[in-house]
């Protein structure tokens, strides 16, 4: 720690000469005991303690060069839109503000003009934060002494007021203090309740973003992200309250959302989201520590709830959504906090989770990108609108873990994809694998042959019903790629997966990319679907069964490929679909159509080139063409469909 308590230079006859000579100043001569802090100056150099009142100039950016005290009996006054740049070549463990017991802060950030509070090189643990002592209650004591720069806290006053913080941002904290401690962004001893914390965002420590040791003190509205230890930590015993908190992990190795230990002093969680894009631990409870936690959504983690005692088995003072916590639960609810609200975070991320099942109207945020970590189910009744410029990633790292890895519009659900030529809405994968998710799947309540509340082979998702008009929403300018994850031996995902999805429904403006396996794939229903480009899926660019009877207008495939299967592939009963403008192109040969069972089609506007074989029936006993009508006759096996492109590839030029 720095030492800015100041000596005398040569004890009491230096004073003296000096009282002689008639010199009066403080500044004029050395401080002669430890005991009294050295004042500073007015200037935008914080470093020293501060012992009187003092107010910054919002006009002015201050450097933090050392440890700045508010002294006992002081306030420190922060106005909108000040800046404090901490100085990272000085000692970080030797650069904090402190507040300390007895002082007070008053941060008068807005949501135009937050404080922001940062290291000079944007290096996580950079410096120390900003640190507040209370005279609340501790399980420390009275009087205790921190291990940051043997601050003293605790008291006997629970509604102790330390000052008040609105609007502030603080980045880059954290320092190692030695092997077993370091900073966090904000450190709370023994805060009371009479302080007032509201919206404060902190970002990119290396520690904990906000810790509490005891008091009760609340905070409200806090934005934690990539702080690698825990976003928000407590202990010895605190009792307040958070409310409105939004964490963000797109950081690997990071601790917990949440870290609680020591004697429970039973906090109240209000409304927390945690959103992780890398896995990882959600909630931990260490000794006896609990809390009353509701609003509860947690999004990607690898486990939701751990207790970190093997011993431990009572989970009865970890109360959560109003029930007693179990280590197997899930909490995947859809967000009780929007990151939106923190709009006024300039530099906070733009990575959101979309959570496991939306059973209520939700409409994303095109200046977020999303992660999917698992399965993304919107249910019965609601809504996903995806406006224009979304982009969604699928996490993966391998193609069996993407088996697991959809989204899914479940029967009597909607999605509305609100793509331009300009803005598409693009699904991808974190490895740009094929096969490494499993796309896009919609199961209808329109007809199909599998009956009605069939269930598909994947994942168990109930479709089919007697409504050939049944809208399941509407698909614009949409671009997804490298889907076709493998389910088992049998079968894998497709691009796009239509299951008995209806008339009703509207789909246009389609490219499906570097699929393992179909591109579109229907399943009964009477959908239909214009303007598809569809390009090297290992498998059928175009692939229908259980009768479907919709349309498919302007469909450009492309293969450049070894392997594929074919450019279209149709199978079971014939329900007459109508193929409108199809042009498929290969460089490597290969099959372009492919009818198998009495499946069929009537299809005009047809051209094929480059494949080895135009049309293949693969039934030996299949003598009767009459289902295949194309360009207004009946196929045969050996003609060929060449003629010039019926669909410009040009078209596609939105596809990137």
């Amino acid at each position: 720690m720095k030492n800015f308590k100041r000596r005398f230079l040569s004890a009491f006859s230096l004073f003296l000469g000096l009282t002689i000579m008639g010199c009066s100043s403080d500044d004029d001569f050395e401080r002669l005991d430890d005991d009294d802090p050295t004042p500073v100056g007015e200037g935008t150099e914080l470093n020293g303690s501060l012992e009187e009142d003092r107010t910054l100039d919002a006009s002015e950016t201050y450097n933090l060069t050392g440890v700045y005290s508010v002294e006992t009996g002081a306030t420190l006054t922060i106005p909108a839109g000040t800046e404090i740049v901490a100085d990272t070549d000085e000692d970080a463990t030797g650069v904090y503000i402190v507040v300390q017991k007895g002082a007070m802060i008053d941060i008068q950030g807005t949501s135009s003009a937050p404080v922001i509070m940062r290291s000079s090189n944007g290096e996580r643990g950079s410096w120390g934060g900003l640190v507040i002592a209370g005279n609340a209650e501790t399980t420390a004591g009275v009087d205790a002494t921190a291990e940051v720069g043997g601050i003293i806290y605790g008291g006997s006053d629970p509604a102790d007021n330390s000052g008040s913080i609105e609007y502030l941002v603080i980045t880059d904290a954290g320092a190692q203090i030695n092997s077993e401690s370091q900073y966090n962004g904000l450190s709370l001893y023994a805060v009371g309740s009479g302080t007032t914390i509201e919206n404060i965002a902190i970002l990119n420590g290396s520690d904990d973003g906000v810790e509490f040791f005891g008091g009760s003190v609340s905070a409200n509205n806090l934005y934690l992200e990539n702080n690698e230890d825990d976003a928000i930590d407590w202990t010895e015993a605190w009792n307040g309250k958070a409310s409105n908190s939004y964490v963000l992990h797109s950081i690997e190795n990071f601790s917990t959302a949440i870290e609680a230990d020591g004697v429970d002093g039973n906090p109240t969680i209000e409304n927390f989201t945690a959103v992780s894009s890398t896995g990882g631990l959600a909630l931990q409870f260490k000794a006896q520590s609990g809390a009353t936690i509701t609003g509860l959504s947690l999004s990607g983690y690898d486990t939701a709830l751990d207790i970190a005692e093997e011993t431990r088995t009572d989970l009865s003072a970890i109360k959560i959504n109003g029930a007693t916590a179990e280590l197997d639960m899930e909490y995947t609810a859809t967000p009780t906090v929007e990151a939106s609200i923190f709009d006024w975070v300039d530099n906070r991320g733009s990575l959101s989770v979309l959570p496991g099942t939306i059973d209520e109207d939700y409409t994303l945020d095109a200046n977020s990108e999303y992660v999917i970590n698992g399965i993304v189910s919107i249910e019965d009744g609601a809504k996903l609108t995806i406006p224009a410029g979304t982009k969604i990633t699928a996490r993966s790292d391998d193609n069996e873990a993407g088996s697991s890895i959809y989204m899914v519009v479940q029967k009597g659900a909607m999605i509305d994809i609100q793509g331009t030529e300009d803005n598409p809405v693009v699904m991808s994968s974190t490895t740009g694998e094929a096969g490494s998710w499993g796309g896009l799947v919609i199961a209808g309540n329109a007809e199909t042959t599998a009956g009605v509340d069939a269930t598909a082979e994947v994942g168990g998702i109930i479709y089919g019903g007697d409504n050939p008009e049944d809208n399941s929403g509407s698909i614009n300018y949409l671009i997804l790629s490298d889907a076709g994850a493998q389910i088992n031996s049998e079968s894998q995902y497709n691009g796009l997966s239509l299951y008995a999805v209806g008339s009703g429904t509207s789909i246009e403006n389609i490219a499906i990319l570097n699929g393992l396996d179909d591109g579109v794939e229907f399943f009964g229903g009477s959908v239909s679907a214009s303007n598809l480009y569809l390009e090297n899926n290992e498998d059928d660019a175009v692939d229908w069964t259980e009768a479907w009877n919709g349309k498919i207008t302007n469909t450009y495939v492309y293969h450049s490929i070894e392997n594929f299967s074919t450019a279209l592939e149709a199978d079971g009963v014939n329900g007459f679909p109508i193929i409108e403008n199809f042009t498929a192109v290969s460089e490597t040969g290969g099959l372009a159509l492919q009818f198998k069972a009495q499946s069929g089609a009537i299809i005009t506007g047809l051209s094929l080139s480059g494949y080895d074989t135009a049309i293949d029936i693969t039934e030996d006993g299949r003598t009767d063409l009459s289902a295949i009508e194309i360009e207004g006759e009946i196929a045969t096996l050996d003609a060929i469909y060449d003629a010039d492109a019926s669909v410009d590839i040009a078209v596609f030029d939105w596809v990137e």
